[in-house]
C-alpha cells in the first residue's frame, strides 16, 4: 500500500476519522486547532491534497450540497484503506526517528565562514529570539479547559526542543566568546588586537 507523503494529507485523514467533512470545514478545524503551527498549510494546498487522497482511494465523496449562491460543497469520508494508511503511517512517525535537516544545524556545519566575534553576537541575538519563542510556547502549552491536552502536545514538544537549543546556544556562545574555537577557525579569522 502506498503511503501519504504530505503531512497535510495525514491531517485530512485524521480529521475525517472524527467525522465526514468538506474541505472548507477541514481548513477551519485545522486553524482552530492551530495545526498550521506544526504542519505547512495553504488553503489551495488543502484542495489539492483532498483531490490526491480521493484519487488514491483513501477518502470518498459522501455527498455534495449547495446552499444559495455558495459554491457546491462536497463532504468527504475516510475509507477503510484511508484508515489503514493513516494508522500505519502514524505508527511509523511516532516510533521511528529519522534524520531531519534543520536550518540551524546547517548553519552550525558551516559556521567557520563567520568570524568568531560575529558568531558570539549572532548567538546572542538567537538567545533573545529563543527566549521570546519559549515564552510564547509556554503560554500555548499552558493547560486550558477549552482545549484538550492532546491538541497542544506539539507545543510541549517544541518547547522542550527550544529549551534544549537555548541551553546549547548559551554554552556555544560562551565557548566562542572565550576564544575556544580551534585551529581552523582561528586561522581563517585571526583575532584583531
Amino acid at each position: 500500500m502506498a503511503g501519504v507523503s504530505n503531512p497535510l494529507g495525514l491531517v485530512v485523514l485524521a480529521f475525517l476519522q472524527e467525522r465526514p467533512m468538506h474541505p472548507y470545514e477541514l481548513g477551519r478545524l485545522l486553524k482552530a486547532r492551530n495545526k498550521q503551527e506544526s504542519i505547512k498549510y495553504r488553503h489551495a494546498s488543502l484542495y489539492m491534497v483532498v483531490k490526491q487522497l480521493l484519487r488514491d482511494g483513501y477518502i470518498e465523496s459522501q455527498e455534495t450540497t449547495r446552499a444559495g449562491q455558495l459554491p457546491e460543497r462536497t463532504v468527504y469520508a475516510l475509507t477503510p484503506s484511508g484508515q489503514e494508511v493513516l494508522t500505519e503511517q502514524m505508527r511509523e512517525l511516532v516510533a521511528v526517528p529519522v534524520k531531519e535537516y534543520p536550518r540551524f544545524e546547517a548553519a552550525l556545519a558551516l559556521i567557520v565562514v563567520l568570524p568568531p566575534d560575529d558568531v558570539a553576537a549572532l548567538l546572542g541575538e538567537r538567545l533573545e529570539a529563543l527566549k521570546l519563542r519559549i515564552d510564547e510556547l509556554r503560554e500555548r502549552a499552558r493547560p486550558r479547559e477549552d482545549v484538550e491536552w492532546v491538541h497542544k502536545i506539539e507545543y510541549e514538544y517544541e518547547l522542550a526542543l527550544a529549551e534544549a537549543e537555548q541551553k546549547f546556544v548559551r554554552r556555544l556562545r560562551s565557548q566562542v566568546a572565550e576564544g575556544d574555537v580551534g585551529t581552523l577557525w582561528s586561522r581563517l579569522h585571526p583575532r584583531r588586537s
